[in-house]
């Protein structure tokens, strides 16, 4: 059995209460106290997330530009310093090997956040496809950690740390700057609907700046969060999660992402002749997200069945929303069975899963 992996701030972690899991085949903690407090802290106040198990990749060069943007699905040829781009990176197929940030910090020098599970894959991807550019593509994965301090005070409590201006760092942008005297990525991005930051810094600084944070924030309602929280509130928000809404079965038009699929940036991309074909004809589904009405959760792989009671498809992801008090959830239904009555069985009663456009409730994001 393969060791779990650590990030630098399992201390932290063991040290505060944290309940350790395996996640991706790290080490990470689960909740604190209770999942569902978590999640409603970040909804009121903020919640202090390790997400240190995150993939980190330089890629510099004369081609970096036009690399990424075979790379990638959405167009990077418009960014400038400073700005934050989300996208899947696609397969021939137009299956999605991964979906990540692409950061750009200077002229020729791109930084990429990919998922904790796929770094060994992604980076093996990335090299397959950058000899006929002009590029150099560096895994930093282990040289960085990553806080995340996201909800409605995320930007009160780190200005209290820092001398940037975050008032001024509009969301998915970022700042170099020093937070408690450490140097950091300042990122106005998270994954849980709310307002936040994502600080990129070295691992070795991690411990000291998240118990800065935690003292900085603690007073004004700072709460540390787990991976549960960090789940519950990304569905609440109807973000998809790589392996669940997003696969190399399930393409970005088909997860309902086809705002980040630019056909009109000008360049070929790996996977836009299939994803073009797929926009022209249909797929063979989707994926929709839907609320129950009823507390008990809808789990991942639990079949969905159509007016005839067949199946027409299955479920992706399923909590219970801590706002709203019920059950919610993606599935992937196929195309004939779309807006049509949808059902699951839970031990034995038919519950009818009623589609719902995300997010599931009011964001307070700037």
């Amino acid at each position: 059995m393969q060791e779990l992996r650590r990030t630098p701030l399992y201390d932290f972690h063991v040290g505060h209460g944290g309940r350790m899991v395996d996640f991706a085949g790290w080490e990470m903690p689960v909740q604190y106290r209770s999942i569902l407090e978590e999640h409603k802290v970040v909804r009121r106040t903020a919640g202090l997330f390790d997400v240190s198990h995150m993939g980190e990749v330089d890629i510099r060069g004369k081609d970096a530009e036009k690399f990424i943007n075979f790379l990638v699905t959405n167009d990077i040829g418009k960014m400038y310093p400073g700005r934050v781009v989300y996208s899947p990176m696609c397969d021939d197929s137009g299956g999605v090997v991964d979906d990540l940030l692409v950061y750009l910090r200077g002229p020729e020098e791109y930084f990429l956040c990919i998922n904790a599970g796929n770094i060994a894959k992604d980076v093996a991807w990335m090299r397959l496809h950058a000899a006929p550019y002009e590029v150099e593509i560096r895994d930093r994965s282990d040289d960085y950690a990553l806080i995340a301090v996201q909800g409605p005070l995320a930007a009160t409590i780190l200005q209290s740390l820092t001398g940037a201006k975050l008032e001024r760092v509009k969301y998915y942008h970022f700042v170099e700057g020093t937070v408690a005297g450490i140097h950091c990525m300042i990122s106005r991005t998270g994954y849980t609907g709310e307002d936040g930051f994502e600080l990129y810094h070295a691992a070795g600084d991690a411990r000291a700046l998240a118990e800065q944070v935690w003292s900085a924030g603690s007073p004004l309602g700072l709460e540390l969060a787990g991976l549960g929280a960090r789940d519950s509130l990304r569905l609440e928000a109807g973000y998809p999660l790589y392996g669940h809404e997003l696969s190399t079965e399930i393409s970005p038009l088909a997860a309902g992402l086809a705002w980040t699929v630019k056909f009109s940036k000008g360049c070929d991309f790996i996977g836009r002749t299939m994803l073009e074909r797929e926009k022209v004809t249909g797929g063979k589904g989707g994926v929709v997200f839907f609320r129950t009405g009823d507390r008990r959760i809808v789990r991942a792989d639990t079949p969905v069945f159509g007016p005839s009671g067949g199946q027409v498809g299955r479920v992706l992801s399923g909590t219970l929303s801590p706002m709203l008090n019920e059950a919610i959830g993606s599935a992937w239904i196929e195309s004939s069975a779309i807006g049509q009555a949808l059902t699951v069985d839970i031990r034995g009663t038919t519950v009818g899963l009623s589609v719902t456009r995300p997010p599931f409730v009011e964001l307070k994001r700037t």
